[in-house]
């Protein structure tokens, strides 16, 4: 079949081209037309439909292979899955065990998770912190790393190998374009040229993979000579129709396979299944006219459902990632704002601690987001749950130094209560024990390994001090309660005393109840004030009855009174008392006094007023007698 491209080049172009150097594949003059050339092979109406591979994508689906691989990796322990794979990574062909050795690595990677996970939680909730934990490989997990470094050094050697094969691969593919160009200026006979040209398709086809970088410019040259090679040796149409019947079949195959593809619970391994397909298509020749567009529909009808339902697929599942991020981010900004109180208690801090816990134990149940925002999204949560250990771990730090300096503060206090607890002061010493107690209040928490220590070592002075005052007071309680009974006697003995005649006897007498009431000890200190109070209620009244007339008794007598009143130790406040009211009676008679002699001046001389005056007069005498009485009292007090 003739192209359009071929129709517009006259003949001497054609015998150019026929003629082409041989030391080389393709002159930059020709290759301008190539692109042309091959759209007669693949017409422009037949472009492969889009692949999109995207990052995210293959990571889901390397794991969903893995999944799929044909070994039963479920309910398997880590020691289990070490030894499985010590086995199979025996097989130096890394190509057949690639899919089982992933999912032995997936099953035993999340098992290897779970367990950090159990032991960082364990770590964190017995008081340690992130930063400071340290992951310890079990036997499983060093088995395991051993036999994956097998698999990864003969992965490493094997891609050595397929590298090396590619550029092998490479000049063969190079030697078949030159043997095409031989064989398109070959003037040998129609039957063995045509023979030799399907024998190198045969090896075209055998040889394996090129470098990557050198497929399309091979590929497009490749089928720039076959076209060429129809064209130039001129092959009959019948022989040229049985090779695009064979070219027909092949692509119905090709498109009973891509439609078996439907069919494909894998969506990862439908994809890469229908990628060898298109590469299959393009190493195909033409077909009939007539068949070509009808092929092809049917072809790409198949790829693009299995595109629709790939995209639908990871469409799902970008829609439960964007579900997994939105609740990752809720979850960030509660750990956010845990992150922002400020905690200044241990109890705080605990509580705080464990609210962690829960929120990172939800993070873990919360399927992934895509690639980039779930390494984003980590990092912010790490960065929280990273910020708010290390500020625990700041606050424990000060809390050390604060419990070292309390520690110190209750050492002195217990060297102050040890040196007190034999002291026999009892009242002074009762009083520092009391100051020391409410101090020992107002100090902190200690270090945990010496609070007991240190309380019990404080509570033993206290206590050493407390037994020996009540084993001490308890023995005058009895006392006490003998003092109580002599006083209330005594005092009885006073209400009844008959006063003598003679004052100096009465004087005497209260002298010796004062002396015997000192003379009795302590009584109970519930009763101290009542029997007090009682005592100096019955000497008053005794003295009330010794002088029924204050201005009746003389000076001597007075001073006597007061002087026994001096000597009592609990009469000082009847001695001011006394004071006070001489002060107050003296000044109330010199006012009444100079009222009476104001008032006396009025009076005329006649017979009535002569008796007013009188009376005046004899009122005047009396209150200067008293008052000097009085005044008498004052100078003995105060002297």
């Amino acid at each position: 079949m003739e192209t359009k491209e071929l129709k517009a080049i006259d003949a001497n172009e054609k015998k150019k081209i026929v003629k082409l150097n041989q030391s080389s594949i393709l002159p930059g003059s020709v290759r301008i037309k190539v692109s042309t050339l091959v759209a007669e092979v693949i017409p422009q109406d037949e472009v492969l439909p889009e692949i999109v591979i995207n990052e995210d994508i293959e990571e889901v689906e390397e794991v969903e292979e893995a999944m799929a691989a044909a070994i039963d990796v479920e309910g398997k322990s880590k020691e289990e899955l070490a030894a499985m794979l010590e086995e199979i990574v025996q097989e130096p062909d890394v190509a057949k065990i690639k899919d089982q050795v992933t999912a032995i690595r997936v099953r035993f990677m999340k098992l290897s998770k779970e367990d950090l996970d159990k032991e960082m939680e364990t770590y964190i909730e017995g008081g340690g912190d992130r930063e400071s934990y340290q992951h310890v490989m079990d036997d499983a997990e060093r088995r395991f790393n051993a036999a994956f470094g097998i698999f990864k050094s003969n992965r490493a050697r094997q891609n050595e190998l397929m590298d090396a094969q590619k550029l092998e691969n490479l000049e063969q593919k190079k030697a078949i374009l030159e043997e095409l160009k031989q064989l398109i200026a070959s003037e040998e006979t129609l039957k063995k040229t045509y023979d030799d040209f399907r024998a190198l398709q045969e090896k075209w086809k055998s040889i394996g993979q090129v470098p990557a970088t050198e497929n399309a410019n091979l590929w497009n040259t490749y089928h720039f000579l076959v076209e060429k090679f129809f064209d130039k040796v001129n092959i009959n149409r019948e022989l040229r129709d049985l090779d695009m019947k064979k070219n027909l079949d092949a692509k119905i195959a090709l498109c009973e396979r891509a439609e078996e593809l439907l069919n494909e619970t894998s969506m990862s391994r439908a994809f890469k299944e229908l990628q060898k397909l298109h590469e299959e298509w393009k190493e195909i020749g033409p077909v009939p006219q007539d068949k070509k567009d009808e092929i092809w529909e049917r072809f790409k009808a198949a790829t693009d459902k299995i595109n629709a339902i790939r995209r639908e697929h990871y469409a799902q599942i970008q829609e439960e990632q964007n579900a997994n991020l939105a609740t990752k981010t809720a979850l960030c900004e509660k750990a956010e704002e845990l992150l922002a109180e400020e905690l200044t208690s241990i109890n705080a801090w605990q509580k705080k601690s464990t609210e962690f816990s829960e929120l990172f134990k939800v993070w873990r149940t919360v399927g992934p987001a895509a690639k980039k925002p779930n390494e984003e999204i980590w990092a912010r949560f790490k960065g929280a749950m990273d910020a708010f250990f290390a500020k625990k771990k700041a606050f424990f730090a000060s809390l050390k130094d604060r419990q070292s300096e309390n520690l110190e503060r209750k050492i002195n206090l217990c060297i102050e209560a040890e040196a007190l607890q034999e002291s026999t002061e009892w009242k002074k010493a009762t009083e520092q024990f009391k100051r020391i107690q409410e101090e020992w209040k107002t100090i902190g928490p200690v270090p945990k390994r010496h609070a007991d220590k240190i309380w019990k070592r404080f509570r033993a002075a206290c206590d050493t001090f407390f037994n020996r005052k009540a084993e001490h007071f308890g023995g005058l309680k009895e006392e006490e309660a003998a003092n109580l009974a002599a006083k209330q006697a005594l005092i009885e003995e006073i209400k009844n005393y008959e006063l003598k005649p003679n004052r100096n006897e009465n004087m005497e007498a209260i002298k010796a109840f004062q002396k015997r009431w000192i003379e009795i000890g302590h009584v109970p200190m519930k009763h101290k004030d009542s029997i007090n109070a009682e005592y100096r209620q019955a000497v008053d009244a005794l003295f009330d009855r010794m002088r029924s007339n204050q201005n009746e008794i003389s000076t001597n007598e007075y001073r006597e009174m007061m002087e026994v009143m001096r000597e009592d130790p609990e009469g000082g406040e009847k001695f001011r008392k006394e004071r006070n009211t001489l002060a107050t009676r003296i000044q109330k008679l010199r006012d009444e006094i100079a009222v009476l002699e104001n008032n006396i001046g009025f009076f005329s001389n006649s017979k009535n007023s002569e008796l007013m005056r009188a009376e005046y007069e004899k009122k005047i005498n009396k209150a200067k007698n008293d008052l000097k009485v009085l005044e008498a009292k004052l100078k003995i007090i105060n002297d």
